[in-house]
């Protein structure tokens, strides 16, 4: 595994905890300045959210117990510039799956685009 991998991988581990104990920090510090959030709902319809929009969303919700209930599934790099990480993260009732696009500025991978849609229930109790 190279550097850039290691570095993408804990960027991601850290965007699940991110996501699972409801911690926007750790979205201020991931995020570019230019984030853009997609949803894409069962009706093939979807939802938009920028980077402020999406922080009060974390803001506003309980994070959930215990161990961090996700799955990085696959992780792409293109030059030391562009990535993708492919993952699973449980945000109960629902198991979501998220498609993240990343940018490296400065030496550090920062979170450009999420694409995610409902997977199906989540295996963690509420």
């Amino acid at each position: 595994m190279t550097a850039a991998e290691t570095d993408l991988r804990d960027v991601a581990r850290r965007y699940c905890e991110g996501v699972y104990h409801a911690r926007p920090e750790i979205f201020e510090e991931i995020c570019h300045d230019r984030f853009a959030m997609t949803e894409i709902t069962p009706e093939g319809g979807e939802n938009a959210w920028d980077k402020a929009s999406y922080l009060e969303r974390v803001r506003g919700r309980s994070a959930f117990p215990g161990d961090v209930s996700a799955e990085i599934l696959d992780v792409d790099i293109a030059g030391d510039e562009i990535a993708r990480v492919h993952l699973w993260v449980d945000v109960p009732p629902r198991r979501y799956e998220d498609h993240l696009g990343f940018v490296r500025v400065d030496g550090s991978w920062k979170l450009l685009t999420k694409v995610f849609r409902t997977m199906g229930p989540s295996t963690v109790e509420a």
